[in-house]
C-alpha cells in the first residue's frame, strides 16, 4: 500500500509499504480521510520525542472497517463489523493512572497518541490499536456525516475540551486569536453550543482572515497588524473587555494580549502551545489579581469529546464541512503540508 513515512526532520517519504496486518484485538480500517493541521507541519521539519521512525503520520482520521480482530468485540464489549463507518481519537489515554480515575483523561500523565507511537492516518490501510480499543477511542460516524468532516472531529474535540473549561455563558463577547480552521471552529462551537454573544476574530494575515471570515462570519474582523488590538477590543466592548479570550495561534504576544484585554472575572484559554524554544511570556500579576481572571491551559482531548464532536456534527451546531476547502490525494499530501504551512486554505484533507 501507499504510505507517508517519517524518517527524520525534512526526510518524510510516500511510499510502498506492506499493508498491515490485523491483530486479534484490534480492528483494520481503510483509511477514507486523513486530515492535516499544524501539527503535522511542525513534524516534518523538527520530527517529536514521542515519534520513533519509520512511523506512518497523521491523527485526524475517518475510514471504514475491513477487519476485525477474532477478540476485540468479546473483549470490548462491541459490535465492530466489517463495512462500519468509524472515527478514530489521536490522544491515547491509559486509563489507569491517577488521572484518568479522576476522569481527567486529557491529560494522562502516560498518554500515548496515533501517528506518534502508533501508525497513523496518511495511509490506505491503518491498524486500530488495542490501546485505542481499550478506552472506547473508535467512535461510529453519525448517518448523515460524511469521512471529510468526521476526520475534523479530532481538532473540534480540543475545541470542546478547551470551551468547557471555560464555561462560556449566553451572550458572552467572545475574541479568538488565529483565523485558522481551530478558529473558525472556535467561534462556530462558541456560538452554536455555548450561545455566545459578539465574536471578534483576530489574526495578523489579511487574507487569512478574510478567508475564514467569510465563512465563519465573525462580528468584528482584527487585522493585528495594523491596530493595537487591545485598544480595539476596548473600544468595542465599551471599556469593558471581552469576557472569554481564546489564543488558537503559537503567538507568545497573543498570550499577553489576552491578559490585557479580558474583563472583568474574564476567562482565557491558552489553547495554542508556545514554541519550546521560547515558552515565557510577560504576565501582569495585577491584571489577573484585581480583574479576578481565569486562565485556563488547554491539552487535546479525551475520547468523550470526540464524541461530542461527531454529535455536534451531525446536529448541525458546528457545521465543518464548509471549513475543508481542499481535498488532496496521498500522492500529493506533501502539498497538503505546504497548503497548511503557507495558509492557503482553512483545512485540507487527505483522501489516500
Amino acid at each position: 500500500m501507499k504510505a507517508l513515512r517519517f524518517y527524520a526532520p525534512e526526510d518524510v517519504r510516500v511510499e510502498d509499504v506492506p499493508e498491515p496486518v490485523c491483530g486479534p484485538d484490534e480492528v483494520k480500517l481503510r483509511v477514507r480521510n486523513c486530515s492535516t493541521c499544524g501539527t503535522d507541519v511542525k513534524i516534518l521539519h523538527n520530527g517529536h520525542q514521542n515519534l520513533t521512525p519509520p512511523r506512518i503520520t497523521g491523527h485526524e482520521i475517518a475510514g471504514e472497517v475491513v477487519e476485525v480482530g477474532a477478540d476485540v468485540n468479546a473483549a470490548y464489549g462491541a459490535d465492530w463489523a466489517v463495512g462500519d463507518r468509524v472515527q478514530v481519537i489521536a490522544a491515547v489515554p491509559c486509563g489507569e493512572c491517577h488521572e484518568c480515575r479522576k476522569g481527567w483523561m486529557a491529560v494522562c500523565q502516560n498518554q500515548t497518541s496515533v501517528g506518534y507511537q502508533y501508525d497513523g492516518g496518511f495511509a490506505e490501510y491503518m491498524v486500530v490499536p488495542r490501546q485505542v480499543l481499550r478506552v472506547d477511542g473508535l467512535n461510529r460516524i453519525p448517518e448523515g456525516v460524511g469521512f471529510p468532516e468526521a476526520s475534523a472531529a479530532e481538532p473540534l474535540a480540543c475545541a470542546i475540551n478547551a470551551q468547557e473549561l471555560l464555561g462560556i455563558e449566553q451572550g458572552d463577547t467572545v475574541v479568538v486569536f488565529g483565523a485558522g480552521p481551530i478558529g473558525c471552529m472556535h467561534i462556530r462551537l462558541a456560538r452554536g453550543v455555548h450561545g455566545a454573544g459578539r465574536v471578534f476574530l483576530v489574526d495578523v494575515n489579511a487574507d487569512r482572515l478574510a478567508m475564514s471570515a467569510d465563512a465563519v462570519h465573525p462580528d468584528e474582523v482584527i487585522d493585528a497588524s495594523q491596530v493595537d488590538v487591545v485598544e480595539r477590543v476596548l473600544e468595542l466592548t465599551g471599556g469593558r473587555g471581552a469576557d472569554v479570550v481564546i489564543t488558537a495561534t503559537a503567538a507568545n504576544v497573543t498570550q499577553e494580549q489576552a491578559i490585557s484585554m479580558a474583563a472583568r472575572n474574564g476567562r482565557i484559554s491558552f489553547f495554542g502551545g508556545l514554541p519550546k524554544t521560547d515558552p515565557f511570556i510577560r504576565c501582569d500579576s495585577n491584571l489577573v489579581h484585581y480583574r479576578q481572571l481565569h486562565i485556563h491551559g488547554a491539552n487535546g482531548s479525551a475520547p468523550e469529546h470526540n464524541k461530542r464532536a461527531l454529535d455536534y456534527i451531525a446536529g448541525g451546531q458546528v457545521p465543518v464541512a464548509d471549513l475543508i476547502t481542499e481535498h488532496v490525494p496521498l500522492e500529493r499530501v506533501l502539498d497538503a503540508f505546504s497548503i497548511v504551512e503557507k495558509g492557503a486554505a482553512i483545512k485540507v484533507t487527505v483522501e489516500p
